[in-house]
């Protein structure tokens, strides 16, 4: 089985190869990428190392609370953090750059690779941030001893199906962790029946629940607020956007501003990289606009849109914000985090594609603490949208209630860190 899932991987990275050297040469990305993810990897110092893998941005983000605690609790421990996508990889070391002993990228599921890093860092415990199931190196783990932990970890119906069409392969690959900490009760329940057995799945509840908020307040909030006078207006922010949503944001901020003039839109996009296309895009749109990475000017007071077009910062924004709209819910990726605008009691607002953070968004809708738009043809999106950011920012009331309601809810659903750690410590004493 472990030689034709080898098979398809090779075959997988081959096809994938010459996108993936272009990526590389246009972000300027050097060799020593590539020899991490072929696992040559540097030798961690500092005590018995603990691996926390995440894939992309939202792992990263959701792994702070669980690393804080890990920090305070094993102080002895060396913690390392690996990613797969450049984003990824470029938030991680600008949040652990004073926690983790190293940051690096994953390494391809290939036996030498896996073998080469795990040989390297030579792990306690491997904790896997969600759902980030790699065949190999999950049975390199299990081989040489080394626990492995899913933690945070989720199954949406989506991917569950996809899972169970493979069954047979997958029930060994489950099998091959030590234990699965589930956000809810139904993700707990989809990989008991994939075939983890039921004593070593655990529900904790969504590590992102536990994020720190500094509001206004930090350093960088306040910076940013210096620079553009954020809190001096109204202001939509356009959160984890992917194409097309910063047309749509862009469209309907336009209809917006021809009933509110005292109004400005922050265009965050999901992969900075894109900042060029959507450059144009606001180029091309009539609006005064600046970019975050540009150097600091005196129009920035007073541009009608800001393209930020960095990692990292858009949770230093969000209490600035009237509205927030998260993306990738528009475009039928799934949604993003939207845990980290409720933090702040902010007014937000999503599209109608929210199938990976399901559980999270149905207990918001139920309990009236955020805006769901409905599923419209493309060409209406921008209208609807429009609408209801109009009808927000006319009722201040019904809005700060909206923003009230988010935060209250996030208050109440605290405390998955602890028992993620709890749940851990029989690994690591182990």
């Amino acid at each position: 089985m472990y030689l034709l899932y080898s098979v398809i991987f090779t075959l997988g990275i081959l096809f994938y190869l010459p996108s993936l050297l272009w990526r590389s040469l246009r972000r300027g990305k050097e060799m020593g990428d590539w020899r991490e993810r072929l696992g040559c990897l540097s030798p961690v110092r500092g005590g018995p190392v603990i691996w926390v893998h995440c894939v992309s941005v939202g792992e990263t983000r959701a792994a702070q609370p669980l690393i804080r605690a890990l920090r305070q609790r094993y102080p002895d421990h060396a913690i390392v953090i690996s990613t797969i996508t450049p984003t990824g990889q470029r938030l991680a070391r600008a949040l652990f750059q004073k926690e983790a002993a190293a940051v690096f990228y994953f390494p391809f599921d290939w036996a030498f690779s896996v073998r080469r890093a795990l040989r390297t860092i030579a792990p306690r415990l491997v904790i896997i941030m969600e759902t980030e199931l790699w065949p190999r190196f999950l049975r390199e783990c299990r081989r040489r001893g080394i626990p492995t932990a899913l933690v945070n970890g989720r199954l949406s119906g989506r991917s569950f199906k996809r899972y169970m069409r493979a069954r047979f392969l997958f029930r060994r690959v489950a099998n091959d962790l030590a234990l699965a900490i589930m956000q809810t009760e139904s993700d707990a329940a989809r990989i008991r029946a994939i075939g983890l057995p039921r004593a070593r799945v655990r529900v904790s509840g969504n590590l992102k629940f536990d994020l720190e908020s500094h509001g206004d307040a930090s350093p960088l909030a306040q910076e940013l607020d210096s620079r553009f006078a954020l809190s001096a207006t109204d202001l939509i922010i356009a959160a984890s956007t992917h194409d097309p949503e910063e047309r749509i944001a862009l469209e309907a901020f336009k209809m917006v501003r021809q009933q509110m003039r005292r109004l400005r839109l922050i265009l965050a996009p999901r992969h900075p990289e894109r900042g060029g296309e959507i450059a144009a895009l606001l180029e091309g749109s009539g609006f005064s606009w600046t970019r975050r990475t540009l150097p600091p000017a005196d129009k920035d007071r007073d541009v009608d849109c800001i393209l930020l077009d960095t990692i990292g910062e858009l949770q230093a924004l969000y209490p600035f914000a009237t509205i927030v709209f998260v993306g990738g819910s528009i475009a039928p990726i799934g949604g993003h985090n939207i845990l980290e605008p409720a933090a702040v009691g902010r007014c937000i607002v999503i599209g109608p594609h929210t199938f990976n953070f399901q559980a999270i968004v149905r207990a918001f809708v139920a309990e009236g603490a955020i805006l769901q738009l409905p599923i419209v043809a493309d060409a209406q999106m921008s209208v609807e949208l429009a609408r209801t950011f109009i009808a927000l920012l006319t009722d201040d009331l019904r809005r700060q209630q909206i923003g009230a309601r988010a935060q209250a809810l996030f208050a109440r659903n605290r405390g998955a860190t602890e028992r993620t750690i709890d749940a851990l410590e029989p690994l690591l004493s182990g």
